[in-house]
This record gives structure tokens, sequence and C-alpha cells, in this order.
């Protein structure tokens, strides 16, 4: 997977763009990435876990969704830091 915060993607796309503006951009680039690999993984997850839709889960699928959730919440506090740590570390240039 590549890096969604790297900074050339950023510098390339807003030469000449007020600097401003240019953040704004780049923040909500980084959302609709964030969005779409949550997407991603929800995808995963129902393919993984889930064989037939039932009007039950059996412990199985129920296993398998809750170990989803809970890697799920270590990636998004993963890739929240790492956020923060990107915009902390542009904020101090």
């Amino acid at each position: 997977m590549a890096d969604s915060f790297d900074s050339s993607l950023y510098d390339n796309d807003t030469k000449g763009i007020d600097p401003e503006i240019a953040g704004l951009l780049m923040v909500e680039k980084q959302k609709a990435q964030l969005n779409a690999q949550i997407h991603e993984f929800n995808d995963i997850c129902w393919d993984k876990c889930v064989d037939k839709p039932g009007s039950k889960l059996d412990g199985r699928t129920e296993t398998c969704i809750n170990n989803c959730v809970n890697r799920f919440i270590d990636v998004s506090v993963f890739i929240t830091s790492r956020f923060g740590q990107y915009i902390n570390a542009n904020v101090e240039k």
C-alpha cells in the first residue's frame, strides 16, 4: 500500500495555489483516502467473515467480525496517530 501521507503528492498538486487553500485540499484528499480505505477494509471483512447472510450470526462469524472490528480499531488509531504526526511535522516547517 502506498504511503497516504506522501508529501510529494501534496507538492505536485498544489503548486501555484494559496498555501491555506493547499492545506485544506491536502486535508480533504487525506480524508477521502481514509474513507476509501475504510470501505475497502469493510469489504474485505465481509468477504472473509460472512459465508452466507442469515437471520443470526454463528459463533465463527461473530468471532471473525469481532476480530475484524478490533483490527479496524487498531488500524484507525495508527492512521490517526500517523496523520497527527504528519500535520505536526508540516506545521513546524
